[in-house]
């Protein structure tokens, strides 16, 4: 039986920088932020998130959603879905992006970055007494 004998060299670990970058913090989920960083201080927020699609409505749903207060892309290729977040201000935004992506089983509406129960069927519907 040959003896062991380990590599003597080390792990070519990669230089990271200590902080995090702007794009890593806006890339965490909101439970993750808010165990590192405490409560949040945005303001109440409705995000609706959609898949591509096929159609002329697809362009102006991109257009509607890159409007919005803030815009991020998720994945890529097949697999891309958009976010589109709106505070209650936005309502009439928040209805004209949904009446064009709600028809979709894999779109969501997220309540604070979060899926809620009814949040198509509650949530949306009091956003929309909002509008005058």
């Amino acid at each position: 039986m040959p003896d062991y004998r380990p590599v003597e060299r080390f792990w070519p670990y990669v230089d990271l920088p200590e902080q995090p970058t702007d794009e890593e913090l806006a890339a965490l989920s909101p439970e993750l932020s808010e165990a590192l960083f405490g409560t949040s201080k945005l303001p109440f927020s409705i995000s609706l998130e959609f898949p591509r699609f096929e159609g002329p409505d697809y362009e102006r749903a991109l257009e509607k959603a890159r409007a919005s207060a803030e815009y991020k892309e998720i994945g890529s290729g097949a697999a891309i879905r958009h976010r589109a977040r709106f505070y209650p201000q936005d309502a009439v935004k928040i209805r004209d992006l949904f009446e064009i992506v709600g028809r979709f089983d894999a779109s969501d509406v997220l309540i604070d970055d979060r899926p809620v129960p009814y949040a198509r069927e509650l949530w949306l519907p009091l956003i929309w007494f909002l509008i005058r």
